[in-house]
């Protein structure tokens, strides 16, 4: 097996421009560009349909992009596939290890997949890191999502890549699940790994180093999340009390208002214009109504890139 070669002086394990894919008469992916640090953990945000996975595909070798150029670990992710997967860990959606297996069994077929030196060695520690020791023997497809997602995880890390591409990777589990996964992305990420997530979950979000966020194949922002969420410029306001529904049907159309959206049980307003949000909350609090300003969420600003986006006709 050749050598990787070199980070760029950039230090970004991937850096693409312009990618594109059409399927049939429908653009997937239009124009993205994107660029991850060595080390770091991105969030890859967007709805479905938005074009993630497919994005995805292209940066690990498994689709060719229509148009546009990039590198991934160092790799032409047009002429360099093969190097690119020998390199890359990938976890796809949906579970894609044998169901008739037993765990172990599982993670030693794929260490000898990759030419492993010593299969059982690699898949008992991956065992023991991932907490899989007390299961070793169930079969993998009598597991609960939680422990499947794990023994998805370990399959991936097994080979020792130099990037995660994770899609999706806690849909359908259960909250202790998803903490003790991102436990583990973070334990991998200080040990210089990079990882690429895409999610649905705000909080899984704000536990990246930076995200991007894609709507209809096209990147809308990109950045720390505290840097997106300033460039925004959303006043934000917590509305609680009786007749939200009525409120918010009242001011989705309203001037100076550009997001409104219900969070549990309290509703919240956002406006770029400061003034004309400070007008409204006035003119609104009432003794059933309260108006309390507070910081823009990330939750905020993407429903606002979203309104936005429709609104324009995209």
């Amino acid at each position: 097996m050749t050598a990787a070669p070199e980070t760029p002086a950039s230090g970004n394990a991937i850096e693409v421009s312009g990618l594109t894919k059409v399927f049939g008469t429908r653009t997937v992916v239009d124009n993205l560009s994107l660029r991850v640090r060595r080390g770091h953990i991105q969030g890859f945000l967007g709805p479905n349909g938005s074009g993630k996975t497919t994005t995805i595909r292209m940066l690990c070798g498994l689709l060719t992009p229509d148009a546009g150029e990039g590198r991934c670990l160092g790799y032409d992710i047009r002429t360099e596939q093969a190097e690119i997967k020998r390199r890359v860990g990938y976890m796809t959606q949906g579970f894609s290890l044998y169901r008739d297996l037993t765990i172990r069994e599982n993670l030693e077929f794929v260490a000898r997949i990759y030419g492993l030196e010593a299969p059982e060695a690699a898949a008992q520690a991956a065992l023991e890191r991932l907490g899989l020791g007390a299961r070793a023997s169930q079969l993998a497809g009598e597991l609960s999502g939680g422990w499947k997602q794990r023994l998805a995880l370990g399959a991936c890390i097994l080979p020792g890549p130099s990037l995660l591409l994770l899609d999706e990777p806690t849909a359908g589990v259960d909250p202790k699940a998803r903490r003790d996964f991102w436990d583990e992305i973070h334990h991998l990420a200080n040990e210089g790994l990079t990882v690429l997530v895409s999610t649905h979950y705000m909080d899984e979000a704000e536990r990246c180093h930076e995200i991007a966020y894609i709507l209809e194949g096209k990147l809308l922002v990109s950045g720390t999340i505290d840097d997106i969420v300033a460039s925004a410029g959303l006043t934000t306001y917590v509305v609680t009390g009786e007749g939200l529904d009525a409120l918010s049907s009242e001011l989705r159309h309203a001037t100076g208002v550009d997001m409104v959206a219900r969070f549990g049980a309290a509703l919240h307003v956002g406006g770029r214009d400061a003034a004309a949000m400070k007008a409204i909350a006035q003119s609104h609090a009432s003794a059933t109504q309260s108006w309390a300003h507070d910081k823009a969420t990330l939750e905020d600003v993407f429903i606002d890139l979203m309104t936005r986006n429709h609104r324009s006709g995209q």
